[in-house]
């Protein structure tokens, strides 16, 4: 939708009168600190006798009093609030439609974020910047506080489906943390009807007892049918429908021709044996390795990345754009690019039996995957065959094949480099992966793991080589006093006490977890492969995933926790990762002798990228959960093994084993007994009978209701299952 971080704004003129009258209250009891006035009087002496001019000063009296501005006394008078109060910056987050938090900007992660109720938010939107001023009492160990000005909305726009009705229409948000309807006038609908997915723009933000009100600027489809849904997700994220005007036009119109010039630049690698390696659906190859052997009975492996930013140069249409989007999208049906086609699928993929520009990271390696030598910079290259991973795997299995001697002896080497990343202490992060098999119209047929097999950690092992030895390089060309700016992939230490809380967790699958910090990664490591093939594999790893801090792009020289690298980069996949980009003018400019770049501004494009990554894996989860709500909605009656995944005080999850869906067992279904939650021990307990349902427990459920537009799948405990969950469950 492109309106991410809009300025505050209302066309509604009541609105406009109430804040243009504000000052002139302030002023009347300005010139009586510490009395009170009915508002009767505060009309009388404002002169105001109309009927709609007595409403407008009367709603500005009242939008004063919210947000703190004079106070209301005892007898229903008003006073101007002369007390000085803190205001604090920061950003709300909605948990529920009950109350939300707001994070204090330049906190740290030991600031505590200030609880304010839903009567105190004063029209504030998830994700909004507001002022919020404390008040003198505590929920829990938060200090509570009241939102007194919307600085900066977040968004306005909202995608949901309309209802309707004879006098006036609604919209309900599909986004989770917007807890209002949304208001439609008949003739704002732009030819939206009943069940309706739209996009609407909000017009009046809600504040006291109205509720937002807005017009429809977008209808999607009907609710419920693919593209109507995937669009929504699009719109929802805010996610670019397509490119603008005039840049794919740009992009056809840069030249395929590789000058002599050019390649003399170049070292030129293309009578060495080169292959690609990727999925059979990939339109795009990035990433292409060279092997040959040397006299010396090394190795010599090339990494070889498409060179994007020979053809996207700074300050170009194509730049701008390729920042702003920051990543490729990848949702269950298609790919939203971060470079039109022509660059991604043409001049910058390194299809087989064409000349093509790249940037390499060169490796002499001994047989061991010992570095003897390396080498940065500008190739050109000409692959000899493209492999699919399955394609890859066959010679690996058979050692028959073309290339299956260089396939095989690149394997060997990656086996190596594994090796040596997990005896330094590198966790093994493995998930279960799902892919949708659809049909011609976006309807899911089946759910099919997705399989790693060597061939997928060969090409993993040598672009993390690749990442990793460039960060290197780089941070080595610096001094400790003044380091070379430049963009590092980084993962923080676990947090203590997230560690403690998943060891206890995994304890209730009977599994043990060394939490000591030298011993973390060996212990991990040794859970994972305990847990692979067993029911809590993907519960427990998703649990482990949530435990580690997120991955992030910054300009601050830390180490990658979960590769146990020291310093680690992206350079590898410059088509679809801005940062990517951002790396290999850096690793030039360097190369080049260049003195050290703006830092200020390589970490904002660095948050920025952070932020549009998160943004893109929320979007792929939403395609995702929107798939497994569609596909668990023709189970019919059919009983699903499953296990606990999260115990709430609302309900109970549980992952089902054969489809990897989680859905949940409301507590108001539970109807043989009264249950409570035990939050210490994340399980809920029957008043009467005493039945515990606690996380990791076999369980086998129903289901009972979907919803495409919250993508939620409601579970029921199947019948046999009512009395106590199935044996060999986990607190037993």
């Amino acid at each position: 939708m492109g309106n991410r971080r809009k300025k505050q704004t209302n066309t509604n003129g009541s609105d406009r009168g109430a804040k243009q009258v504000q000052p002139l209250i302030l002023d009347f009891l300005g010139e009586h600190p510490g009395r009170g006035y009915q508002i009767k009087q505060i009309l009388t002496a404002l002169g105001v006798r109309d009927k709609n001019s007595k409403k407008i000063v009367t709603e500005a009296i009242f939008r004063l009093e919210d947000i703190g501005a004079i106070k209301k006394l005892r007898n229903g008078s008003f006073s101007l609030d002369k007390s000085e109060k803190e205001t604090i910056t920061g950003t709300v987050d909605f948990v529920n439609a009950r109350f939300a938090y707001v994070t204090p900007d330049g906190g740290d992660e030991d600031t505590a974020d200030i609880w304010v109720s839903i009567d105190d938010t004063n029209g504030a939107m998830d994700d909004d910047k507001v002022k919020v001023v404390l008040k003198n009492k505590k929920h829990g160990k938060h200090a509570e506080g009241k939102i007194v000005e919307v600085l900066e909305r977040n968004r306005d726009e909202f995608v949901g489906r309309l209802e309707m009705s004879s006098r006036y229409a609604f919209v309900i948000s599909d986004f989770r943390k917007m807890f209002y309807d949304i208001f439609i006038n008949l003739k704002d609908l732009n030819g939206a009807k009943h069940n309706d997915k739209v996009i609407v723009k909000i017009t009046q933000w809600p504040e006291r007892n109205k509720k937002p009100e807005g017009v429809v600027t977008r209808v999607l489809g009907k609710a419920g049918e693919h593209n109507a849904e995937i669009h929504s997700i699009i719109a929802e994220f805010g996610l670019p429908l397509e490119f603008p005007e005039g840049l794919e036009t740009a992009a056809e119109s840069i030249s395929d021709k590789i000058t002599k010039a050019e390649i003399a630049k170049r070292r030129d690698f293309r009578n060495v044996t080169t292959v690609t390696i990727d999925p059979f659906d990939a339109k795009d190859f990035d990433d292409a390795l060279s092997v040959q052997k040397l006299p010396n009975g090394n190795t010599e492996v090339g990494i070889h990345i498409a060179d994007v930013t020979h053809y996207v140069t700074p300050n170009s249409e194509l730049e701008k754009e390729a920042v702003n989007r920051a990543t490729s999208v990848y949702l269950v049906d298609r790919t939203i690019p971060m470079l039109p086609e022509r660059l991604s699928n043409g001049l910058c993929s390194l299809r087989p039996n064409e000349d093509k520009l790249t940037f390499s990271a060169v490796f002499e390696l001994d047989e061991n995957a010992n570095i003897k030598n390396e080498w940065f910079g500008r190739t050109i290259i000409h692959s000899d065959r493209r492999f699919t991973y399955e394609e890859a795997q066959e010679r690996i299995e058979s050692g028959e094949g073309d290339f299956a001697e260089d396939i095989n002896h690149l394997n060997k080497l990656a086996l190596h480099l594994k090796d040596k990343r997990f005896k330094n202490g590198a966790v093994n992060f493995e998930t279960v992966e799902v892919k949708f098999v659809l049909d011609e119209n976006g309807k899911p047929l089946g759910i099919t793991p997705k399989e790693r097999k060597d061939a997928h950690k060969l090409i993993e092992e040598f672009m993390l080589m690749a990442n990793k030895r460039v960060a290197e390089f780089v941070f080595k060309k610096g001094t400790r006093d003044k380091p070379k700016t430049f963009v590092y992939r980084t993962h923080d230490n676990p947090d203590p006490e997230k560690l403690n809380t998943f060891s206890n967790f995994a304890v209730r699958f009977g599994h043990k977890l060394d939490v000591e910090r030298q011993g973390i990664s060996k212990s991990l490591n040794a859970l994972i492969s305990e847990i692979e093939g067993k029911p809590e594999q993907n519960v427990l790893q998703q649990l482990a995933i949530r435990t580690m801090a997120k991955a992030k792009y910054t300009t601050a020289e830390n180490g990658h926790f979960g590769l146990a690298f020291d310093h680690y980069t992206h350079f590898t996949s410059p088509i679809r990762r801005y940062p990517d980009m951002m790396v290999h003018r850096l690793l030039q400019h360097y190369l080049d002798g260049g003195k050290s770049v703006d830092k200020e501004e390589t970490e904002e494009l660095c948050i920025h990228a952070s932020e549009r990554e998160k943004r893109a894996a929320d979007a792929e989860r939403a395609s995702i959960k929107f798939k497994q709500v569609e596909f668990m909605a023709m189970a019919e009656d059919k009983v699903f093994a499953g296990i606990v995944s999260g115990v709430t005080e609302w309900g109970i999850f549980v992952e089902i084993t054969e489809t990897k869906c989680e859905g949940m067992v409301r507590m108001s279904d539970l109807t043989d007994d009264f249950y409570e939650f035990d939050e210490q021990n994340y399980r809920v307990i029957g008043k009467r009978n005493k039945r515990i349902i606690t996380l990791g427990d076999n369980v086998d459920v129903r289901v009972k209701a979907t919803d495409i537009d919250r993508r939620t799948i409601d579970l029921t405990f199947a019948e046999d299952d009512r009395k106590s969950p199935r044996a060999g469950s986990a607190h037993k």
